[in-house]
């Protein structure tokens, strides 16, 4: 997670792209949860890889995975040299039993993680495979190739950016391998290649396929994931704090502590941080921080950071017949 996240401008500029919230959790976290959730032995440690974004970050990466059950580290890719450079980053932790997350994707599996394969590449099955990284499999089941954004037809099972690798020091070794020989695509170290090597010396991947896959790439992108998640959790109960004054919240939402609505609709599928206030709007299919205030707006497929404060003017018409204005 030590990307810039420049495709979800402006709000990583102050946050992490990982650590923005969908339905009242950090991406991250609920990726981690995620994963724990299709393991059978429960991960020990959990290593976040990231860039310079300070201690605050730091500290609160940690209590995700203390949470979690698991031991936090903490690594730095200093440069943009690619997925392989960033996961050889955390060399340290690439012992035993590993599983490698990117952390701008949700899942759903109905799969419980087989620990003695020698690797699982999560893959979900995609209307367009030349956007993506795919995988071939043999009539067995096993991985074949790797193929990057095919432009004919190869396959269809994309590759999502979770896998698992049950000896974590072959990984290390591949990757090494990359930078000491200089292997690299444009300058960056890919995963996918330490991935064909191994594959070339008998490790035999398979595919774990996941019944849904969530992208947080873009702000359309998160704002649907939002919805999909709140849709899974439609039971989310309401804060004792909330102030409501001819107000309706139409579910499945997320709404914070301390919220004040009033004279306004929210919802459905909309996230509403702490401390936030929304007076004569409607609001739904967004994702609102915490200690914004909104007023007299309408808004949908729409992502507010933390801190804001959208206001607009109420208007005074006199509109005659057969008149138009479309905003």
């Amino acid at each position: 997670m030590a990307g810039m996240g420049t495709r979800m401008r402006p709000h990583t500029l102050t946050v992490p792209k990982p650590l923005l919230f969908v339905a009242g959790k950090p991406i991250v976290q609920r990726l981690c949860e995620d994963i724990m959730d299709v393991c059978h032995e429960k991960p020990e440690e959990i290593a976040f890889i990231i860039g310079d974004f300070g201690k605050a970050v730091e500290e609160q990466l940690l209590a995700i995975a203390q949470n979690a059950g698991a031991k936090g580290k903490i690594y730095y890719q200093k440069e943009a040299l690619g997925t392989g450079h960033a996961v050889l980053c955390a060399a340290d932790s690439l012992d035993g039993k590993t599983i490698v997350a990117f952390a701008d994707t949700l899942f759903k599996a109905d799969f419980e993680l087989d620990e003695s394969r020698d690797g699982i590449i999560w893959t979900h099955r995609v209307d367009d495979p030349s956007a993506f990284g795919v995988v071939q499999t043999d009539a067995s089941g096993i991985i074949s190739d790797f193929v990057e954004k095919p432009q004919t037809f190869i396959s269809d099972q994309a590759i999502i950016g979770i896998y698992y690798f049950r000896d974590g020091e072959a990984l290390k070794s591949e990757l090494q391998y990359l930078v000491d020989h200089n292997v690299s695509k444009k300058g960056e170290y890919q995963l996918t290649d330490a991935l064909e090597n191994m594959r070339k010396k008998g490790t035999r991947f398979v595919t774990g396929d996941v019944v849904e896959w969530m992208d947080c790439g873009n702000k359309n992108a998160t704002v649907h994931t939002n919805q999909r998640v709140l849709v899974d959790e439609q039971n989310l109960s309401l804060p004792d704090t909330i102030v409501q004054e001819n107000a309706v919240i139409i579910q499945p939402c997320f709404i914070g502590p301390n919220v004040v609505l009033k004279n306004a609709v929210i919802g459905p599928y909309v996230s509403l941080g702490e401390n936030s206030r929304i007076e004569n709007s409607v609001v739904d299919n967004s994702i609102i921080g915490s200690n914004v205030t909104i007023r007299s707006a309408v808004l949908t497929n729409t992502m507010v950071g933390n801190h804001a404060i959208w206001e607009e003017k109420p208007s005074e018409l006199s509109l005659g017949d057969y008149s138009q204005i479309i905003s």
